[in-house]
């Protein structure tokens, strides 16, 4: 779905827009360097844009076919990107030096299947400095990556025993995993994890979506009773994960929440979707919430080009 003019009017990006029928878009990534150049990771591949989604074109490469779950940018060098793969396709992580334009499949174990999903899936990708990364795989454990991405180890399943992953984050000097039941940090570059106590420390324990304000501490962490769930919130960071607030939504979710973004152009503006649609923003870095008005189906990945 596309707006023009700030969420007034909604438009189902159709065939004759490029993308293929019923196109399934599970991840969007924004070109910091050009605005209006998004990569959209489907269950046929990638797509990019060029002009802030009136258009798209396959992008033919390595995983022009496979199913994109995640798609993650390096914040110290937009061109190095990773993508990560899986159900129906076997998982796998992949890496670009070009900004998403040719890509080489990383040296990564995954499991041929798994419970609860059948085959696992990457669903959340994060970089940080001097070539650290962090994948969370569902329902496969957790990754960790020293050179960039190239080769990846799994994290200690004692560490973090919950194997049902579902994102990460790097929030300046700490590394974050969600898993389907919890929050875990780490400040000492993965060495070990500490859980947050979702539901103690949320009241929700269903962990899903994560953003970082650019060169800040503040964290968006978006949290559920279930999935899909009946109800679901947003929860603000601005110390890296030690101390939360929950933060005041117009309207009460209609089912967890789901997907949270920021984009580096203006990162007061914070947007937000529960897992069956309805959408909030925020101009002012989330002290204050409005619910658009259109509710459209599943959400999972929202951005804005300026």
């Amino acid at each position: 779905m596309r707006t023009a003019d700030g969420g007034e009017s909604w438009q189902r990006i159709s065939i004759d827009q490029g993308l293929h029928a019923d196109a399934m878009v599970r991840a969007l990534a924004s070109d910091p360097s050009q605005p209006a150049r998004v990569l959209a990771g489907t269950d046929r591949g990638l797509y990019e844009t060029e002009d802030a989604g009136a258009h798209w074109q396959h992008v033919d490469c390595a995983i022009g076919h496979d199913a994109v779950w995640s798609l993650a940018r390096d914040p110290f060098d937009p061109l190095h990107m990773l993508a990560g793969t899986g159900t129906s396709q076997p998982a796998g992580v992949f890496r670009s030096e070009d900004g998403g334009q040719t890509w080489q499949a990383c040296q990564a174990d995954f499991a041929p299947d798994c419970p609860a999903v059948g085959v696992p899936r990457v669903t959340g990708l994060a970089m940080g400095r001097d070539g650290a990364a962090w994948a969370s795989v569902e329902v496969d454990g957790q990754r960790f990556s020293r050179d960039g991405g190239e080769t990846w180890q799994r994290v200690d399943p004692k560490q973090i025993p919950n194997p049902d992953g579902h994102n990460a984050a790097v929030v300046g000097d700490s590394a974050m995993i969600l898993v389907n039941n919890d929050l875990y940090i780490s400040r000492d570059q993965g060495e070990s994890w500490q859980p947050a106590h979702a539901q103690e420390t949320f009241g929700l324990r269903y962990c899903r979506g994560v953003a970082v304000k650019p060169g800040t501490e503040t964290v968006f962490v978006t949290v559920g009773d279930a999935t899909p769930g009946r109800t679901g919130a947003i929860m603000r960071s601005q110390d890296a994960g030690r101390n939360w607030e929950q933060l005041p939504l117009p309207e009460e979710p209609n089912s967890a929440m789901w997907v949270v973004s920021i984009q580096p152009w203006d990162t007061d503006v914070v947007l937000a979707g529960s897992r069956y649609g309805y959408l909030y923003q925020s101009t002012d870095g989330g002290d204050g919430w409005q619910k658009l008005w259109r509710e459209v189906s599943e959400v999972g990945s929202i951005t804005w080009c300026p």
